[in-house]
């Protein structure tokens, strides 16, 4: 969608996961589910278009994250998957790539992840820049959502000519995000008598985000929400709490959408369980953030035709 909003047209989907594909098949239209490993190196990368202009990739982030086991490229399935992408790029040679994952990226395994994945990239014929962005600063989303960027272009003048976007004043609030209506399910009930006496004496503010840590209740002082992660999906009391007028609550899948920086014509599947939508919404990107790096490489790409 972020690089959709900057003139760039989808020719090519994958995505392994059914409930996610499914929703990206409601919005978008055909998306092949099969496991990317297969389509490099079993099917000939028959699926994949012989010609296109930019690979987009968010390969696997729980083998880097600070929050995971950390097992880098040993996760088999996950932590080497970017190196299905590195195939792509090596028999397909698109004009550029752009990959994003977990800040602890670059510092994993004390840099040498990293390196790794330059050192890769550059092999497959791609001079490589990477950045490190708040989607609180540079989507105008009350977010904090750190991210590495990783662009990279087959021309050095290319990449000369890109230049990252600059930060941004944040001027929406938790407020502007919040629905007006929510289902009486995101409510905590005093008749939970293990979760609400907790948030009962810690949940206390209106505009703050608070977030339940089993044993302790943690409020966001910054006045913007935690980054959202997949792992609003696993038992739903890592999904960020607010209060409003009626009690305390999660926020709803609606309003982790609008906090990626959604539009409220993205549609979300009334069929699939919250559990399933929390997870996608924490897996996904910074719309916003997206569409402004995507609009810096697309004005790259045509300085250089030119």
């Amino acid at each position: 969608m972020g690089f959709e909003c900057a003139g760039f047209e989808s020719v090519y989907s994958n995505d392994i996961d059914k409930y996610a594909a499914e929703t990206y098949e409601l919005n978008f239209g055909e998306i092949d589910t099969s496991n990317l490993f297969d389509v490099v190196k079993r099917r000939g990368m028959k699926p994949i278009p012989k010609k296109f202009d930019i690979l987009l990739g968010g390969f696997p982030c729980q083998p880097f994250s600070l929050a995971g086991r950390m097992r880098g490229f040993a996760d088999e399935g996950r932590g080497d998957l970017l190196f299905a992408i590195i195939d792509i790029l090596q028999k397909r040679k698109p004009k550029a790539v752009f990959l994003e994952n977990v800040k602890n990226l670059q510092h994993h395994d004390d840099e040498k992840t990293f390196k790794r994945i330059k050192k890769e990239l550059e092999g497959a014929g791609y001079y490589i820049d990477a950045k490190v962005l708040n989607s609180m600063h540079y989507g105008n989303v009350p977010q904090t959502r750190e991210r590495i960027y990783i662009v990279g272009f087959r021309k050095p003048r290319t990449l000369m000519n890109f230049r990252w976007p600059d930060q941004t004043p944040l001027s929406k609030k938790i407020s502007n995000i919040l629905q007006k209506k929510v289902n009486e399910k995101y409510y905590y009930i005093e008749d939970d008598k293990f979760i609400y006496p907790k948030l009962k004496d810690a949940v206390k503010n209106k505009d703050r985000v608070y977030q339940y840590r089993r044993v302790y209740v943690r409020e966001n002082k910054n006045g913007v929400c935690p980054t959202l992660t997949a792992s609003m999906g696993v038992g739903g009391h890592n999904v960020p709490i607010i209060k409003d007028a009626k009690g305390i609550r999660k926020i709803t899948p609606r309003e982790c959408a609008r906090l990626q920086g959604f539009p409220e014509s993205f549609i979300l599947p009334v069929n699939q369980a919250d559990t399933h939508l929390y997870k996608q919404i924490g897996n996904s990107v910074t719309v916003p953030v997206i569409a402004r790096i995507a609009e810096n490489i697309r004005i790259a790409m045509e300085s250089v035709i030119k």
